[in-house]
């Protein structure tokens, strides 16, 4: 149990690193934009791109801050090869577009196992565990049922989903 909070302490701390370093970096940004000139704030700034939200990777959606779920791209999610809780970062545009950044990659694994499709969805079977994947992802690698694959998993059991790495 302290091996876990351990994890989760060091992931924390990793975090809060991280977004130091994102807040310093979008400073530097703002100044390099707008100058020192104090009429323009970084809220007025953030107004002109749009809205932000920040969640989780659950698989498919990011789960939203604000407890939404929103559709992230079957194509963007298995070309970044996303992994069930990252965390992501959401920009609605003012046009209505939605633009998706990976900020915060979860600790990982790589695993091999076997695909397999049941009632229309794509598993890949590691032992007893059967893990879903992207049918984008299925098909960017032209893998076939019963192929031997690569996929990516939280380092921490309990996922429902994994990311296909490569076919073999």
């Amino acid at each position: 149990m302290a091996d876990i909070a351990d994890k989760q302490i060091k992931r924390l701390r990793a975090l809060i690193q991280e977004a130091e370093t994102n807040l310093a970096a979008a400073k530097e940004l703002l100044v390099s934009v707008v100058g020192d000139d104090p009429v323009v704030t970084a809220s007025t700034v953030e107004d002109n791109l749009g809205k932000v939200i920040e969640g989780v990777f659950d698989g498919q959606n990011m789960v939203g801050s604000d407890g939404k779920t929103y559709p992230v791209p079957a194509n963007y999610a298995s070309k970044s090869k996303l992994v069930q809780g990252d965390i992501l970062k959401l920009t609605i545009a003012d046009d209505g577009a939605f633009l998706y950044k990976q900020i915060g990659p979860i600790p990982r694994k790589q695993l091999v196992g076997v695909l397999e499709q049941k009632d229309g969805h794509y598993f890949v079977k590691v032992g007893d565990t059967e893990y879903r994947v992207l049918l984008a992802s299925v098909t960017y690698f032209k893998a076939k049922p019963g192929d031997q694959v690569s996929v990516n998993v939280p380092e921490e059991d309990g996922a429902e989903w994994a990311a296909l790495e490569a076919a073999l």
